[in-house]
């Protein structure tokens, strides 16, 4: 396995060389490991300071599930230098801020927009929120029915049964991994001290990037994020080597199941493969992208064979590109009349995915130019692209986001074979179908795979 994983790193040196960063990002690091990146755009007199952590489910044992998005909650409350929400809603509303943040499986993030005039504050603002959190125990108490109201959409969405089956079938034991959401009562019974150990062990300036974007000059970022950030103290330890991610153990056998769900108006069916990652197969991930693309678009063989023909009302195909197993998911709302049919012309399907003719040359470069067109939509807001910016930093590294377009370009029709032959054919996956209870009637929910 070493011996592979060293010939692929040798092989990818030259296809990632000559990192393309754009003319306007600009780059640093602080003594104490903080990276620190500023995008120029003077089109437009604001500016968003975001933070990202390298923290979210992916470092969540069972015990600790969903506390990396409570975390992220709390991070907008009590401070040493604010000490109560009230008073830190205040100065939100005296810098004129609009604030988020987001927690996905492997990063955390966190943002203000505000006036420029205010970059200076919004800095010191941000400064104290990220260093200094009190996790006062009414305040996670109260947020606990905040938190609580989002599993509540979650639930209520019909689909939520079929997701939540199919991550627990590909993940096992390492459910809460990929789990972002997390555990009720993990959260409904969090503690100030177990807030404290996810800071004490991911929220240090060496695990964090600090991104500055709008209308500011990067030497004057530099200079006040050197001002204010430089005393953070970084860890003494690589977080990722004290409390290493385990990795996920690949399927030993296909799985499929049934889910009934009074929720579920239409069935719906769920297939999930082991993809590739960003640690191991960077040029796999590019080459699913394009090939995902390519099956999405109504001129495709897969659109045209499955809702052309009548046996699906939507069909769709994702990859979703992490450090730790990526999945490559299929959805489907198969005709609720023709469902053992859609079955089987989907395996039929899947079957010829890395036949020569399959895809069209004319099909793989709209992919490429339409996954371009894509990535320049996102640098077009750039308080939207500071996310961006953050996503790739933790789920790779800021040289995949520089060189995406021309990798993507260099995807060939070979690659998209190899791609679906490594991880898709004959490869063990989980395949769902989510029903109601009048629907289930109507098919062999015993073996709707088998079909």
């Amino acid at each position: 396995m070493r011996k592979i994983i060293f010939l692929c790193a040798l092989a990818s040196v030259s296809y990632y060389l000559n990192a393309q960063k754009p003319s306007n990002i600009f780059t640093t690091t602080l003594q104490n490991g903080l990276q620190v990146t500023v995008v120029e755009d003077h089109s437009v007199p604001l500016a968003t300071v975001e933070i990202t952590t390298k923290n979210g489910s992916y470092t969540e044992p069972p015990e600790y599930n969903g506390l990396s998005h409570l975390y992220e909650h709390m991070f907008f409350k009590a401070n040493k230098d604010y000490p109560s929400q009230e008073a830190f809603m205040a100065r939100v509303k005296d810098l004129g801020i609009e604030f988020n943040g987001t927690t996905s499986e492997e990063r955390v993030n966190y943002f203000f927009t505000l006036p420029k005039t205010n970059l200076d504050s919004g800095l010191l603002f941000m400064n104290s929120a990220i260093r200094y959190p009190l996790f006062l125990q009414d305040e996670i108490k109260r947020e606990n029915v905040v938190v609580d109201g989002e599993f509540q959409r979650n639930e209520s969405n019909p689909f939520f049964a079929l997701y939540d089956s199919i991550n627990h079938e590909m993940w096992g034991d390492l459910y809460s991994r990929k789990n972002v959401i997390g555990d009720h009562h993990i959260i409904n019974t969090a503690t100030p001290e177990k807030m404290m150990t996810i800071k004490n062990k991911y929220y240090w300036p060496n695990n964090s990037m600090l991104i500055v974007s709008g209308d500011v000059n990067h030497d004057y970022v530099f200079k006040k994020v050197k001002e204010i950030y430089d005393s953070w103290k970084s860890s003494d330890f690589d977080p990722f080597k004290k409390w290493p991610i385990p990795e996920f153990k690949p399927l030993t056998s296909d799985k499929y199941f049934v889910v009934k769900s009074p929720n579920a108006q239409v069935p719906m069916i769920m297939v999930e493969w082991f993809g590739p990652d960003t640690r191991n197969d960077k040029k796999s991930t590019y080459t699913a992208d394009v090939f995902s693309y390519i099956l999405s678009q109504n001129s495709s063989r897969w659109q045209q064979n499955l809702i052309d023909s009548g046996y699906a009302l939507q069909v769709g195909i994702n990859y979703q590109t992490q450090k730790y197993v990526g999945p490559i998911t299929l959805q489907i709302i198969p005709n609720p009349s023709k469902i053992a049919e859609c079955v089987a012309k989907v395996k039929a399907e899947i079957a010829q995915w890395d036949s020569p003719d399959y895809i069209t040359d004319e099909q793989l470069e709209n992919a490429k130019r339409g996954l371009e067109i894509q990535n320049l939509s996102e640098q077009d807001i750039t308080s939207s692209y500071s996310h961006t910016i953050a996503f790739w930093w933790c789920s790779s590294d800021l040289d995949y986001m520089y060189n995406y377009i021309s990798n993507v370009k260099k995807v060939t029709k070979e690659d998209i074979k190899n791609y679906v032959d490594k991880y898709i054919l004959n490869k063990h996956y989980c395949a769902g179908l989510l029903l109601n209870s009048d629907q289930a009637k109507t098919i062999d929910t015993n073996a709707f795979w088998k079909s």
